[in-house]
């Protein structure tokens, strides 16, 4: 099956009608537009030095992804300036990076460690960005922050809501090494988050008692929807209905279609004689995906490169509501990372 995947995919939706809306109220955290930040920084970023920050459009296995080891701070600043989707009002919305994490232990360069610095750069002065919503760090996509704590506030209210309504309001991209079963449906799974070998995993619990889950056992919940499929993997459009680490990628495992890039879960998916079957998550080791040899052929890839791989799930779209309590929530898009988008022609997923 070979599908186009909608225009926006590429593009953006602005926040024009976002931040002067009900929860905004006129007056209260007021800040100055300012506009033209992000169009400055790409340009910044397209200098000769640009490669130390992002790998290179060329014949890299792996375009436009994020060095962070080679990154200094201010070079990290600019960078998350280039990353500006859209600035109005209080609001800010960022296309973070994979790699990039959003906070971490003092001393670590992280989006929060950098975001008084990076609060002068957008015209905010004193009025520091707060974090409202964000992708986890090995996850790329849209970061929406907030230069006013009572927007913050609100607008995690509506997302808190709106999960316990069980609606979406965040909608990820995955690209899965396999296809699920059924082009459409919903993944209900009991995480508890358990230590095996030294690293905090998320691990199924069948049918948790009252007690596991006054111990931390969370129900968790996902939609998902086949989008295009093509060389035995499949763009999966991903729902969360909560909110847990590592959800989409345990969800993911769990439908034995692991998400490419997924060095951390994958391994829990064995295969014999072509059938895939879940190992058990309390004694399977984490490790490199390994793919097999006609996808590493497709994608262009050698096993060390394959190693090296960046997660493939991108935060594509958020809702946030209407200027009018009654107003249909407005949406805004995040462009792919350069390394998804051609993974995607590779695989025949879709058409550029």
């Amino acid at each position: 099956m070979r599908t186009d995947v909608a225009p926006e995919m590429s593009g953006y939706r602005v926040l024009d009608r976002v931040w002067s809306g009900w929860w905004w109220e006129p007056g209260l955290c007021a800040a100055r537009a300012v506009a033209g930040f992000g169009t400055e920084a790409r340009r910044q970023l397209q200098s000769p030095d640009s490669s130390k920050r992002l790998g290179s459009l060329g014949n890299q296995p792996f375009p436009g992804l994020l060095q962070l080891e080679n990154l200094s701070r201010e070079e990290l600043i600019d960078v998350l300036r280039a990353s500006v989707v859209d600035q109005k009002g209080p609001l800010v919305t960022l296309n973070k990076p994979q790699g990039l994490q959003v906070t971490g232990k003092p001393g670590e360069l992280t989006l929060f460690s950098v975001l008084p610095e990076l609060s002068q750069s957008l015209g905010f002065g004193e009025r520091e960005l707060h974090v409202v919503q964000a992708s986890e760090k090995d996850t790329s996509g849209l970061v929406l922050l907030s230069s006013c704590p009572q927007t913050a506030s609100r607008l995690q209210k509506f997302f808190a809501h709106s999960r316990r309504s069980q609606r979406p309001t965040v909608t990820y991209w995955a690209v899965t090494d396999g296809i699920p079963a059924t082009s459409e449906g919903k993944i209900p799974a009991a995480l508890k988050l358990e230590h095996i070998d030294g690293l905090v995993s998320q691990v199924p619990v069948k049918s948790p008692s009252r007690k596991d889950i006054l111990e931390g056992v969370k129900r968790t919940l996902s939609h998902f929807r086949v989008v295009a499929t093509g060389s035995g993997c499949a763009l999966v459009q991903l729902q969360p209905l909560t909110v847990f680490p590592s959800q989409l990628q345990v969800h993911m495992v769990l439908q034995l279609c692991p998400v490419l890039g997924d060095h951390r879960y994958s391994a829990r998916v064995g295969t014999v004689l072509g059938q895939r079957f879940l190992l058990p998550a309390e004694s399977t080791k984490s490790q490199r995906q390994v793919l097999d040899e006609a996808l590493l052929r497709r994608l262009c890839l050698t096993p060390s490169q394959a190693a090296q791989m960046p997660l493939h799930l991108h935060l594509y779209c958020l809702q946030l509501p209407g200027t009018r309590p009654m107003d249909a929530p407005i949406e805004l898009f995040a462009p792919l990372p350069s390394y998804f988008s051609r993974t995607l022609q590779r695989l025949g997923l879709c058409q550029q």
